[in-house]
């Protein structure tokens, strides 16, 4: 392997208090819109299939659109859902509202030193040199791909292609780490990289079990084609 490459929402960094359940009722307050916090789960996980509709190009309304099925979900309902709905995403931009995982810049500086190319990939419209700046990664990084700067999303061969270009390496030397089956593991093993998914949520031991199938709780695929880690320190046992 000479290469690997990163997603970054929920495999390097997670949103804080203000993109979370109660950040969206403050959110929703100064647009006149009232919401139950409460419901913010089954919220979450009814408003999942806008992030997977298939479509590749990116689309601010995609994620506008989520943004509102969740404040819907909650209970939201009126003219400033809307606007509500566009805040929150354009704050989605804002590195202030994320935090790093802390397993994050152990791993990315011992990759660094043992001489991997270090790749981000990631289907946001946040900046992501503004990001490297913020979490102190300057340095480590060799290369960027944002889809709302790069024009497609991922799944889309040409993201990944694009990044492997910057980075120069071929596929067959290159890995994928991203926290979705659908959009990083598939979409960079279909262009002849390798893939790992991170599954923060679930423990190791169980990750590893036979017993237990690996699913992608959106799209419901199984995910024996590649590792599955639940921390990033995991990853060295795969390389």
């Amino acid at each position: 392997m000479k290469a690997i490459f990163f997603d970054v929402d929920f495999t390097l960094i997670h949103p804080g208090p203000a993109l979370q359940a109660e950040g969206h009722r403050t959110f929703c307050e100064r647009h006149g819109v009232t919401v139950d916090t409460t419901r913010w789960d089954d919220a979450v996980r009814g408003a999942s299939s806008w992030l997977h509709s298939g479509e590749q190009l990116y689309d601010a309304g995609i994620f506008i659109g989520y943004t509102r099925s969740i404040l819907e979900g909650m209970g939201g309902t009126g003219p400033g859902l809307d606007p509500a709905s566009r805040e929150i995403y354009e704050a989605w931009a804002e590195c202030q509202h994320f935090s790093m995982y802390d397993d994050v810049p152990e791993t990315l500086r011992r990759l660094h030193a043992d001489g991997f190319r270090i790749g981000l990939i990631s289907n946001t419209h946040r900046c992501l040199t503004s990001f490297q700046s913020h979490f102190a990664l300057e340095g480590l990084i060799s290369a960027a791909v944002s889809s709302s700067a790069h024009g497609y999303m991922k799944p889309h061969p040409s993201i990944f292609q694009s990044a492997l270009t910057l980075v120069g390496a071929e596929p067959e030397a290159s890995v994928m780490v991203g926290d979705s089956y659908a959009h990083d593991i598939e979409g960079a093993m279909a262009l002849g990289m390798r893939g790992i998914l991170i599954d923060r949520s679930r423990s190791a031991s169980r990750l590893k079990s036979p017993h237990v199938p690996n699913r992608d709780n959106a799209t419901g695929k199984n995910f024996e084609a590649c590792p599955v880690v639940s921390s990033l320190h995991e990853l060295f046992d795969h390389l």
